[in-house]
Order: structure tokens, then C-alpha cells, then sequence
């Protein structure tokens, strides 16, 4: 049946049909780093220090990775979300040239004042990440500490 032929009835139903619209895809990168931290709150004794953070209270090191979402539509001229290798640009310059193979206490000015869990982390690396993004497109940002451990922020949550 042809639009012509649909009765005011039937044009009326089809206007009320939900519109096909572009689905919403996610995309992520992921990046790696080795940095060395020590959670200590400078307010605290070393006594107060190691009993909140056990042997995280020492100087120790990390080999992180880090993981980027990003969602929205699929570009009709490019077929992606966003260029990955964009993305991978802006974590790097953002976030992985600044930590990478460095204290997170004493050497990353962006950091100061920030106890230097995984859950802190990437908060800030949502900060700085999201600053360069257009809005809305940023959804997550997970640190893994280690194998088992990892802090996110998005969103979502």
C-alpha cells in the first residue's frame, strides 16, 4: 500500500509509531601506565596513616590501565562514534604524559591535594578528559589498580 492510499485513520497511527532513530553505540580505549603512589593524608600521623591505609601507607607502584567509553551516534560521512586514534590523543596528552612513570604524590601538579586512591584517580582523569570533549559524549572512565581492583566514574553510575 502506497502512503497515497492510507485512509486519515491509518496516517494517523503511522504518525504516532516511534521514528526510526540511530542507536547509540559505545566505543572505548584503552591506555596503560606505570606510576608509584603512597596514600598518606598529610593531616595524619604515620601511625593514623598506616592503620587506614595498611601498606599502601609505603611508597609503592602500579602498572594501571585505563579505560575510556565514549557514546553516541555513528557519523554517516565517518562511520565512527569518535576516531579512536583522536581519543587516544586526548587520553595521552591529558592524562598518560603527565603519570606516566611518575610519583602521583609529589610529581603531577594537577594531583596535589588529592589522596591518590584509584577512586580519586579517576575522578580526575574524568575531569580532564571530559574538559576536552563535547558534552555528553564522555560516559566512562574505569582505573584498574591491579588485576582485581578498579575504581569508575561515568555517567552511569
Amino acid at each position: 500500500m502506497a502512503y497515497e492510499d492510507l485512509t486519515d485513520a491509518d496516517t494517523a497511527v503511522a504518525d504516532r509509531r516511534p521514528k526510526a532513530s540511530s542507536p547509540t553505540v559505545l566505543v572505548s580505549r584503552r591506555e596503560t601506565f606505570n606510576a608509584a603512589h603512597q596514600l598518606h593524608d598529610p593531616g595524619l600521623s604515620d601511625e593514623e596513616n598506616q592503620r587506614l591505609f595498611g601498606k599502601c601507607a609505603n611508597l609503592h607502584g602500579h602498572n594501571y590501565v585505563l579505560e575510556v567509553v565514549v557514546a553516541g551516534e555513528i557519523q554517516d560521512g565517518t562511520g565512527y562514534v569518535l576516531d579512536l586514534k583522536q581519543l587516544s590523543d586526548l587520553i595521552c596528552r591529558r592524562v598518560i604524559d603527565d603519570v606516566d612513570h611518575r610519583n602521583l604524590n609529589t610529581d603531577v601538579p594537577w594531583l596535589q591535594g588529592r589522596i591518590p586512591t584509584a577512586e580519586n584517580l579517576a575522578v580526575a582523569f574524568w575531569e580532564r578528559i571530559s574538559s576536552e570533549l563535547p558534552e555528553g559524549l564522555l560516559r566512562s572512565v574505569r582505573l584498574w589498580e591491579t588485576d582485581k581492583n578498579w575504581a569508575e566514574v561515568g555517567d552511569h553510575v
